[in-house]
């Protein structure tokens, strides 16, 4: 019997979605190397919501009758909102390979799908080989492949994908081999906003590659959320402390949102601070008068464009002015 994975809706509006997790076929030529790239799954991870979308669309497209057409998803979000990770864990929930394969302008169209190149043949000669670009490789399945940064690829690069992402589904070689896209490879995308934001390199999307793909957009976590994975991740830390750095970003992403300029700060305090640096922060610092400062000092503050320290500042003296007094973690 094949294992069964279970979706949970975090709102406890939808039904829980059972879906049959992939196989991997023993027979495949890179049996060892697929599988090692199945990811594992973070028992720290929180679903704000998005691996229940990813569900409810997986739950359709293998109801769908035959000749349906897949959608592919990108996940559109600022900064460090975890849409790389949520997808990786919706891989890993899956028991899929995944194959993260990020789009920067130095990326090109053969690094992506391959080209022929020359090997000795042990003759003192040479021959040409066709060796397989890195989405060529992933499409020969089973694999999830994530195409981070969207909005930074090239046109030619997105140009190469159109036939793979319509109805056409496939990719045709230069050799004249046509790959298509197996019933066993999922295909997702992230991209941050293209807005004035300091985003080097992103560009507005090709209106024909956009609509390509289903576009879904991950917002920074609320504070309850914040709470919830700093508890599941740091069950020792106190109470004040969790209830202190959830406040903290929250604000700081409220101002960073914000349209009015004379307040707003120009980078967000992303999930990688608030559950990575902060709490390495207050172990490092735990014996301080103010271990909750010092991590503000040492792990954020650095992080931020000098003009931009003034706006922390801020959102520092009228959320905390003080950390919490008591040592960090319970002993």
């Amino acid at each position: 019997m094949p294992d069964v994975v279970v979706f949970e809706d975090p709102t406890g509006s939808g039904k829980p979605i059972e879906l049959e997790r992939f196989e991997v076929p023993s027979d495949l030529p890179d049996y060892e190397q697929r599988v090692g790239k199945i990811p594992e799954a973070d028992p720290h991870y929180v679903d704000l919501g998005m691996l229940y979308r990813f569900a409810q669309l997986e739950k359709v497209r293998r109801e769908a009758p035959s000749g349906f057409v897949p959608l592919h998803v990108a996940v559109r979000g600022h900064m460090g909102t975890g849409k790389d990770h949520d997808i990786e864990q919706f891989a890993a929930r899956l028991g899929l390979p995944y194959y993260r394969i990020p789009l920067t302008g130095e990326v090109r169209d053969v690094t992506l799908i391959g080209s022929t190149k020359l090997h000795g043949d042990g003759k003192g000669g040479t021959e040409s080989r066709w060796e397989d670009g890195d989405i060529t490789r992933a499409l020969r399945g089973p694999a999830l492949i994530n195409l981070s940064e969207l909005n930074a690829a090239g046109a030619e690069t997105l140009f190469a994908l159109h036939g793979l992402l319509d109805r056409y589904a496939a990719l045709d070689l230069p050799t004249g081999e046509t790959v298509r896209l197996r019933s066993d490879v999922r295909i997702f995308g992230t991209m941050n906003p293209t807005d004035l934001r300091d985003y080097a390199g992103t560009q507005t999307l090709n209106k024909a590659f956009a609509d390509r793909w289903v576009i879904w957009e991950k917002d920074f976590p609320p504070a309850d959320r914040i709470e919830e994975m700093l508890r599941i991740r740091y069950r020792d830390l106190k109470a004040p402390y969790v209830e202190a750095i959830a406040r903290l970003a929250v604000e700081v992403n409220e101002s960073f949102r914000s349209r009015d300029t004379t307040t707003r700060v120009e980078t967000p305090l992303s999930l990688r601070a608030v559950l990575d640096r902060i709490p390495t922060g207050l172990r490092i610092y735990a014996e301080d008068d103010d271990p909750l400062r010092r991590a503000w000092e040492e792990f954020v503050l650095p992080h931020i464009d000098p003009y931009d320290r003034d706006h922390y500042e801020t959102v520092w003296s009228a959320v905390v002015r003080r950390g919490p007094a008591p040592p960090p973690f319970e002993r």
